[in-house]
C-alpha cells in the first residue's frame, strides 16, 4: 500500500459518524417511555443514542430539551396516527370514536415498544420538583382531550349530536377512559382486554350522548 493510500485509510477510519437526529430521538423516546424523565440519566441517553454528550447538548441544549423533542417525536409517530381515525367523514360520530379507541388500544399493546401512552406513563413517575416537565406533559394530555372535543363539536354542528349534548363532559370522560387504558396496558393488559373496555364504552355510548 502506498503512503497516499495509507493516509486515506487513516482519515477514513478517523472520520466521525454523522449524527442522526431522528434515530437519536427514537432511542431517547424509548428510554424516557420505559423509565420516565427523572430516572433516565444523561449517561443512559448517551449510551442509548450512541452520541457523545457534547453532541446531544449542541442539538437539544439539555436533558429537558431532549425530552421536549421526544414529546414531539411521539406526537409525530403515534398520536397523529391515532387522530387520523377521527377524520373519515363517511364514519358516524360513534364509529369515529370507536375507530380512535381501537387504534389507541392497538398502539398501547403492539409489543414493539413500551406499553401505554407516553404522556401518561411519564407523567405518573414525576416528582413534585419537575414542574416544567409536568407542565409539558399536562399540556399534551389536554391536547388529546381537545382533539376529541373538537371532533365532537364538529359532528354536533353537523347535526349528529343534539344541541344540548354536553360534548365537553363527554370529551373529559373519554380522556379518562384513555388514561385508564394506558395504565392497564402498562400493567400488562392485552389488546383483547382493552377491546373489552371499548366494547363496554360503546354500549354506554347512546346514554352518553342522549
Amino acid at each position: 500500500m502506498s503512503d497516499h493510500q495509507t493516509c486515506a485509510v487513516k482519515k477514513s477510519r478517523g472520520r466521525p459518524k454523522l449524527f442522526d437526529r431522528e434515530q437519536a430521538l427514537d432511542k431517547a423516546l424509548e428510554l424516557f417511555w420505559a423509565h420516565g424523565y427523572e430516572a433516565t440519566s444523561l449517561a443512559d441517553l448517551v449510551l442509548a443514542t450512541g452520541a457523545k454528550a457534547p453532541t446531544l447538548y449542541a442539538e437539544f441544549e439539555n436533558k429537558e430539551g431532549l425530552f421536549r423533542a421526544a414529546l414531539e417525536r411521539y406526537s409525530e409517530k403515534f398520536a397523529a396516527q391515532r387522530r387520523e381515525a377521527l377524520t373519515c367523514p363517511q364514519r358516524s360520530v360513534a364509529e369515529g370514536i370507536e375507530d380512535y379507541f381501537r387504534s389507541t388500544a392497538a398502539c398501547f399493546t403492539d409489543g414493539k415498544k413500551t406499553a401505554g401512552c407516553f404522556f401518561i406513563c411519564t407523567s405518573s413517575a414525576l416528582s413534585a420538583d419537575a414542574i416544567d416537565v409536568a407542565e409539558m406533559l399536562r399540556a399534551r394530555h389536554h391536547a388529546q382531550e381537545s382533539t376529541l372535543l373538537e371532533f365532537l363539536r364538529q359532528r354536533q354542528q353537523q347535526g349528529e349530536l343534539t344541541a344540548d349534548c354536553d360534548v365537553q363532559a363527554i370529551a373529559r370522560y373519554l380522556s379518562c377512559v384513555l388514561a385508564g387504558m394506558s395504565v392497564r396496558a402498562r400493567e400488562g393488559a392485552s389488546r383483547s382486554e382493552l377491546d373489552g373496555v371499548i366494547d363496554t364504552m360503546m354500549r354506554l355510548w347512546p346514554a352518553l350522548v342522549g
